[in-house]
């Protein structure tokens, strides 16, 4: 299958063109880009692999599905354009700058046949797998509280209010993460800070209608970041610390083409460990699959299988994301 990609920066760089590249049955077409800096980037990084001016020009090459990977404002306007011209549509997080936005996309890919996803890669994190494997076994028993956090210390001010600031950003990542968790929100209180742009540090908490309580931090300003994850539930607490290295991996220049079996495989030295009043047991890692969403999307663009995350499911997260931002505006908590 012919793939396409449009914006060639950070995301398109590390996030989408390497794991395209390695996707078994997916012919990496090129990249819509403008820029001569990306371009060289591009040619760089993937020499031969074509560069376009536009969505159209890389339609009339015979590309059947597209990744948008550009400024988050961008990401519906390219996806309507791209779904106009037939073209399965990959969208990356935030999908949209709220979940109205987003609706229309899934609409518009409805009327027009076309399969439709979100690129919440998060979901085949290590650590996230190893926390689904826990619940499921039981050895957690029943969950109480579910804490999640992206935060980090750094010069850099974070994301713009144009891209919708760091509660867009990172939080799509966790709230999704909850909900695929936990089910539906009920209530969400949220409180935020901007020490350089809009939201640069949040919290977020989320009443499930199932009875967990999540508890989300978001920060690009937290010198001393905590877990990564803190699941407490009636038999034991899992807690690991650190982030999935599948990032890390990528910005470096491995690939799942490059690392075959050892892709998304933690050392022992990251596992987290698993509670019971006492220092805790390791728990052994499960290995992230990022590797796995585009094959899975060329499967359901095939008619073979559904698509590897539902838009339906990121518009819930959307209007999760949406309360939360009322919510610290007036200081009420939101019922959905």
């Amino acid at each position: 299958m012919r793939f396409g990609l449009v914006g060639y920066g950070f995301g398109g760089r590390y996030f989408h063109a390497p794991l395209l590249m390695s996707a078994p049955g997916i012919d990496f077409a090129g990249v819509v880009t403008r820029s001569v800096d990306r371009r060289a980037e591009l040619e760089t990084d993937h020499p031969g692999v074509a560069a376009y001016d536009s969505l159209p020009a890389l339609a009339a090459d015979g590309v059947r599905a597209v990744a948008i990977s550009t400024p988050a404002d961008t990401h519906i306007p390219l996806a309507l354009e791209a779904i106009g011209l037939g073209m399965a549509v990959v969208v990356d997080k935030p999908f949209a700058m709220d979940a109205a936005q987003a609706r229309t996309a899934i609409d518009a890919a409805e009327r027009a046949g076309v399969a439709l996803s979100v690129y919440q890669n998060r979901r085949w994190d290590s650590d996230l797998l190893t926390v689904r494997r826990l619940i499921e076994s039981g050895a957690l028993g029943e969950v109480s509280r579910f804490e999640s956090r992206f935060e980090r210390f750094s010069p850099d001010p974070g994301p713009p209010a144009a891209g919708g600031g760091t509660l867009r950003d990172f939080g799509a990542h966790l709230v999704d993460q909850a909900l695929l968790l936990f089910g539906p929100a009920d209530h969400v209180y949220a409180r935020m800070a901007a020490r350089h742009r809009l939201d640069d540090d949040f919290f977020v908490t989320i009443a499930h209608t199932g009875g967990v309580q999540s508890h989300l931090w978001g920060s690009w300003v937290q010198g001393a970041p905590g877990p990564r994850f803190r699941v407490t539930g009636t038999t034991g607490t899992y807690i690991v610390d650190g982030v999935d290295g599948q990032e890390a991996a990528l910005v470096a220049g491995r690939t799942p083409a490059t690392e075959g079996e050892r892709w998304g495989a933690e050392p022992e030295s990251r596992w987290g460990r698993l509670h019971r009043g006492g220092p805790g047991e390791p728990v052994p890692t499960e290995r992230g699959r990022w590797d796995t969403y585009y094959p899975a999307f060329a499967a359901a663009v095939r008619g073979d299988a559904a698509v590897p995350v539902d838009p339906r499911d990121v518009v819930r997260a959307t209007e999760v994301l949406d309360a939360a931002r009322v919510s610290a505006a007036t200081g009420t908590t939101i019922s959905l």
